[in-house]
């Protein structure tokens, strides 16, 4: 449940979260909610895949399986979804490591950010080399400390907008004072609900980490649950809240939360919610770490990666996939510094528009599957998604809609061009695999032959 939590409440939230408001003002609160019913959605499928069938790379599987009718369709759409995933994540180690850095130069401004960023990298990365449990634990923490700044935050936030607080009437006239609810019109709303999508990002991770649980089921059963309520709470409530505190064009919404705690006159807002951030960001990294080379893993059980990447310490632990997406997140960090400009600025642009492709092809093998399952073997169906299947495809004509609005938001053409750049580079990579790639891997064989059995 931590898992889950710790990877939808991320750094976007507390940072990100500014910039939507500044455009769409109070109306931001209509894009979370948009994004955030996708969203759920898109978890609620996961939750019925993964309680179903738990399996090491989970959604990489079930794209694969989703096609064991036409193997090279299945494996293509496997190769994706695990690659663009994995691609996702290493360039949020990169993101959170340089952000990490920024954020602790607060407290040491002298030390130079390469070698915070180095630090706080090769922290997680030998916590995540330790054992999975260690992993778990340190995530545990983090998403506890989030969760809890979050929830206290929502609380006091509460208390003092409806006029609870002593002394002090009710601020909800920030939600209409300034040229309305929408001052900028509909149009920034939904460039906000595009913009969102990335924030909400991450939940996901909770499947993957089902394979390596005791009782993945009802693990996995809970925690979808436990984040499709809390995850609309705690972004929407929260947003909710800064609106009404803090005015939607003033210069302090650049930083929402600090300002929201100042607004309420809480004492060094600005270190507190430095720490919190902070926690989110060093969350993000060991989560990115650990996303990352699972995913990895799994692609070289399938032939889609090097198999010499497969090897597991005593522990359990692939380490050399986790090394690899480490060196991955080091040489984005150096590319940061040495290249803003054109590649870091490639990376940062495109792993967006790649996360909802993935939420694209999940959606497409839930709708496959679950036909499957329905006729084949229905008491594997222990969790269901809701109006199946026409909220699924509400899901994919929603993230589609968001994919083609990005062509008509000139801050959104960017990160569009180059998630489909990227998205050109896998299928070359994909036709290289088919190539030069050899014979298949016998899971996959045993796969297409014997259905969900394997899994």
């Amino acid at each position: 449940m931590m898992i889950a939590l710790g990877g939808v409440i991320g750094a976007g939230l507390f940072v990100g979260s500014g910039v939507v408001i500044k455009a769409a003002g109070p109306a931001a609160v209509i894009s979370f909610v948009i994004t955030g019913l996708l969203v759920v959605l898109v978890m609620r499928m996961l939750g019925e895949m993964a309680v179903a069938m738990p399996a090491v790379g989970s959604f990489y599987e079930y794209a694969r399986l989703a096609w064991s009718d036409r193997p090279l369709l299945g494996d293509l759409a496997g190769f994706l979804t695990g690659w663009m995933y994995w691609y996702f994540w290493v360039i949020v180690v990169a993101l959170e490591a340089v952000a990490g850095a920024g954020l602790v130069r607060y407290w040491l401004p002298n030390e130079p950010a390469w070698l915070i960023s180095l630090v706080v990298m090769l922290f997680l990365t030998v916590t995540n080399l330790i054992s999975v449990r260690s992993y778990g634990e340190f995530e545990f923490w983090f998403a506890s400390i989030k969760v809890a700044a979050i929830a206290i935050f929502l609380l006091v936030a509460g208390v003092y907008v409806f006029g609870l607080w002593p002394g002090v009437p009710s601020s909800i006239a920030n939600l209409t004072v300034h040229g309305g609810f929408a001052p900028n019109g509909i149009l920034p709303v939904l460039t906000g609900a595009v913009a969102a999508t990335g924030f909400y990002f991450g939940a996901e991770i909770v499947t993957i980490a089902a394979a390596e649980a005791a009782e993945p089921a009802r693990a996995v059963a809970s925690a979808t649950n436990s984040v499709i309520t809390r995850s609309l709470i705690f972004y929407v409530g929260s947003i909710l809240v800064v609106v009404c505190l803090v005015p939607w064009n003033s210069a302090a919404i650049a930083t929402p939360y600090v300002s929201a705690l100042a607004a309420m006159g809480i004492p060094a807002a600005a270190q507190i919610m430095n720490g919190v951030v902070l926690t989110a960001v060093l969350s993000a990294l060991n989560s990115g770490l650990y996303a990352s080379s699972r995913m990895l893993f799994a692609l070289t059980r399938r032939g889609d990666a090097p198999r010499g990447l497969a090897k597991l310490s005593r522990n359990g632990v692939p380490r050399r996939a986790i090394l690899l997406g480490t060196l991955f997140g080091y040489g984005a960090v150096i590319m940061s510094y040495v290249s803003p400009n054109t590649v870091f600025a490639f990376l940062v642009n495109s792993y967006g528009t790649v996360a909802i492709f993935v939420y694209v092809l999940i959606a497409i093998s839930q709708l496959r599957l679950r036909a499957r399952l329905e006729r084949e073997d229905p008491a594997r169906l222990r969790l269901r998604m809701w109006a199946y299947p026409y909220l699924t495809y509400v899901a994919i004509a929603g993230m589609l809609a968001i994919v083609l609005a990005m062509a008509f938001i000139p801050e959104q053409r960017t990160p569009l061009i180059f998630g489909v750049m990227s998205l050109g580079i896998l299928l070359l990579g994909f036709v290289v695999r088919v190539c030069f790639g050899g014979k298949r891997g016998i899971s996959t064989l045993a796969t297409e032959a014997h259905g969900y059995e394997e899994l």
